[in-house]
């Protein structure tokens, strides 16, 4: 899942790492949450890479009133080309979201013991880009909405003992392939919607304080000292249930 998540790089670095030609000027942000703002890369005109802001959770175009219907921050990418509300912005609409970091909370097997929470940054760099997706919906007086989500897949095998699902991560070697929404089908990016490979993060485990979003400063990212760390278990993937079709869809966390 990804349903926090931070981009405290400087402008002109995301700018450069996303090959954009302009980028206008931001504040690090550092625990971005579900309805904010979120930065998007998409093809412009003449294939002119170039930023974009939208809401995070996104509106379908044929939802009749976004008030009525449930967020949809994150897509999952083994069904978004097939299902309803993602298959024309698969097609049609694929973005990248830079971040440098997101957040994931492990949940005990003790249910009664508090989950806990952890910063997942790159191991190498500053910044990292997941496979987004984005609509902009239509009211009868004219008002647009420009939404988007963010898909997840399932977690590689050392991630899957924070959690069974972690973002789409594309490569900037996939970037332009991944933004070619004219000549390249879903079924031509297929192989990118797989599980990062183990060591392209670190998850460094954090207080509670990140659990809010007036939270939003530089300090919910300092780590726990080491004895007040709980390990997670590993996790045998051969026992593990399989998500209902929809599973997680919804989630915040």
């Amino acid at each position: 899942m990804c349903g926090r998540f931070t981009l405290a790089a400087s402008p002109e670095a995301v700018a450069d790492f996303l090959g954009l030609e302009e980028l206008e000027a931001f504040p690090p942000r550092y625990n971005i949450a579900p309805t904010q703002p979120i930065l998007m890369a998409v093809n412009g005109p003449a294939n002119k890479r170039q930023g974009i802001l939208v809401r995070w959770g996104l509106v379908p175009t044929w939802v009749k009133d976004p008030a009525d219907f449930t967020l949809l921050i994150n897509a999952r990418s083994e069904t978004a080309a097939t299902k309803p509300s993602f298959r024309s912005a698969m097609r049609h609409r694929r973005t990248l979201v830079p971040a440098t970091g997101f957040f994931e909370w492990h949940r005990p097997a003790d249910k009664k013991a508090p989950k806990q929470a952890y910063w997942v940054k790159p191991r190498q760099g500053e910044i990292a880009t997941f496979g987004g997706l984005m609509e902009t919906w239509h009211s009868a007086d004219g008002t647009e909405i420009d939404s988007g989500c963010i898909l997840t897949c399932a977690a590689n095998p050392k991630f899957a003992r924070i959690h069974h699902r972690m973002p789409v991560v594309i490569k900037p070697e996939d970037h332009e392939q991944w933004l070619d929404c004219k000549s390249g089908e879903p079924r031509d990016i297929a192989h990118m919607l797989q599980p990062v490979e183990e060591d392209f993060f670190e998850a460094i485990p954090i207080s509670d304080k990140v659990n809010k979003v007036a939270n939003s400063g530089p300090d919910i990212l300092e780590p726990l000292k080491e004895e007040t760390i709980p390990v997670p278990p590993e996790k045998s993937t051969s026992r593990q249930k399989k998500p209902k079709p929809d599973d997680g869809q919804f989630d915040l966390f």
